[in-house]
Parts: structure tokens; C-alpha cells; sequence
């Protein structure tokens, strides 16, 4: 079970919220982070809504595609922080692993995936990884 986010209050007009939750690294928590996820944007759509529905969705995507990174490459507990920027969405998910994400050859007959990394590159603005002895940040901008 996820612990509880330290930002977890409605909104009040005009305030941007802003979510910080960490999971303990169960395969159930990939669903949970992108539950957590669609409450922020809930949050985040009664302050400032989307441009189109689909921003909405990119952003569910790529949490989820995130967390079962987190949980099929660094087992452990992971960390997924959201925030609203002056012209989108921040993600950043911090998990164990110091191995920073690369691209890997997709195999369409379905053995191997390789397509998350290049889905993540689509879908955002822009990507960052940083790297310490406690593991890595993946920070992703996204429009909103």
C-alpha cells in the first residue's frame, strides 16, 4: 500500500497542488501511482484543465509506464512526485537503481518490450535523468 501523499488536501481556487506519494515496490502499486496520478490531475483540472484530453492521458501513461519500470528494474521502494509547471506537468519517479534508462531494439512479435523509453521520448517535452548512490530521478515535462 502506498503511504499517504504529504500533499493530500482539495485544492483551493487558485492553488496549484502539488503530489509527493512513495510506494513500498509491489507489482500492485503500478496501478496505485497511476490512481495517485488521476487524483492529481483531478486536483491540478479544478485549478487549470488540460488544453486537450489527450495531455490528460499522456500523463497516466507515462506514470504507469514508469512505475513498471520501477518495479521490473529496480526492486524496492519508489518515489513518484507531480507538479504543475508554468506550461505543463513535472513527473519525476525515483526508484533504486543507479542504471539510468536506455533505449533497447523493439521487437514487434512481442519478446522483449523496448518500447517504453521511446514512448516516454513521444510523449514529453522533455526528459532528464539524474543518478546518485541512493538511485536515479527520471524527471519528464509534459504540456498540459
Amino acid at each position: 500500500m502506498a503511504t499517504e501523499p504529504r500533499w493530500n488536501k482539495t485544492p483551493t481556487p487558485g492553488e496549484i497542488p502539488e503530489r509527493i506519494t512513495r510506494f513500498p515496490g509491489e507489482l500492485h502499486n503500478v496501478t496505485d501511482a497511476r490512481l495517485d496520478a488521476e487524483r492529481f490531475l483531478e486536483d491540478l483540472a479544478e485549478v487549470t484543465p488540460p488544453a486537450t484530453q489527450e495531455h490528460w492521458d499522456d500523463v497516466l501513461l507515462v506514470v504507469t509506464e514508469l512505475a513498471a519500470n520501477a518495479i521490473q528494474y529496480a526492486p524496492g521502494p519508489f518515489e513518484l512526485r507531480m507538479r504543475r509547471t508554468f506550461d505543463g506537468v513535472h513527473v519525476v519517479m525515483h526508484d533504486t537503481s543507479t542504471v539510468p534508462p536506455a533505449p533497447r531494439p523493439f521487437h514487434p512479435d512481442g519478446g522483449g518490450g523496448g518500447v517504453g523509453w521511446h514512448l516516454l521520448h513521444a510523449l514529453c517535452d522533455q526528459i532528464n535523468v539524474a543518478t546518485d548512490d541512493s538511485g536515479k530521478d527520471i524527471h519528464l515535462f509534459l504540456p498540459w
